[in-house]
């Protein structure tokens, strides 16, 4: 993992602790008396998937307690099956209990959001058409959910609304056209003095015309059919990239793909990815 994601990483594990724990701590643990036991344990894959967020698992139990020894088999980014060991873990008994749960919390939510990404980026394989995700993120975790999307295989849109002018549907109406939606855009980086590219949202094949004539970065076909996604591509010729978003699924990725679009946003990799089942047994 990147080390500028362990700051975001650190503050959210604080968190989650805190949350945890309480004013009174593991009541359970701390009833059944394992202090000064000494103990090693594995973390064992559930399921088949792709591996995010290690390092993740490291800050969680350091957390605790930094003595906490973790030996890993898989790195980020690996395809696993079913009861395949991910890592051993020696520590006191105590602190592995306490950590246990939200290291596997944020791991498995990592895992999860790759895997899904693996398994749309493997339905277009043989295409051109590359993977991406959205903004559709949990605040907080932008970062770390993109970085699980890549090790899926998949790519990042825009990080924010800082990096990327895209001009939507009520951008348009509220500056009173596309038109003046692009210029005011150009205008506005010579006064701040930055360059970032400039996307436009498309509803149908005018909408592409209309942003082709203004010499745009790239335009979205924005929850489009098939055959107007496929008329936008032959219309387009490749003069400039176009992506699609808006309901993809695994079902539907594929023939969108072989429309020859050059890219497929799909919120779903972050928003709906089912978490990565993982357990940990001593």
């Amino acid at each position: 993992m990147p080390h500028v994601l362990e700051h975001t990483a650190r503050p959210l594990i604080k968190l989650a602790f805190k949350e945890d724990l309480g004013d009174r701590g593991d009541i359970t643990t701390l009833a059944i008396g394992v202090t000064d036991h000494h103990c090693s344990a594995s973390i064992i894959a559930r399921q088949k998937g792709v591996i995010a967020g290690i390092d993740l698992l490291t800050l969680a139990f350091h957390e605790i307690d930094p003595e906490i020894d973790l030996t890993f088999a898989v790195k980020d980014g690996d395809a696993v099956r079913p009861d395949q060991l991910l890592a051993k873990i020696s520590g006191a008994a105590d602190r592995i209990l306490i950590a246990e749960r939200t290291a596997l919390n944020f791991f498995g939510h990592l895992s999860g959001i790759a895997t899904l990404t693996r398994q749309f980026v493997d339905a277009v394989a043989g295409l051109k058409t590359k993977l991406l995700d959205t903004r559709k993120t949990i605040p907080g975790w932008r970062s770390l959910e993109k970085y699980a999307v890549r090790c899926g295989g998949g790519e990042n849109h825009r990080m924010g609304l800082y990096d990327m002018f895209l001009i939507k549907e009520n951008h348009i109406a509220a500056a009173g056209g596309l038109a003046n939606a692009v210029r005011r855009c150009r205008d506005f980086m010579r006064t701040c003095n930055f360059k970032a590219e400039i996307e436009v949202e498309a509803q149908n094949l005018q909408d592409v015309k209309d942003a082709l004539s203004l010499r745009v970065d790239r335009i979205l076909l924005d929850n489009m059919p098939l055959n107007e996604i496929a008329k936008c591509v032959e219309f387009v010729n490749y003069r400039i990239p176009l992506e699609v978003s808006g309901n993809v699924s695994l079902a539907t990725v594929r023939a969108i793909g072989e429309t020859g679009v050059d890219y497929i946003s799909i919120g779903a990799l972050t928003h709906s990815a089912k978490n990565f089942d993982v357990s940990l047994l001593f």
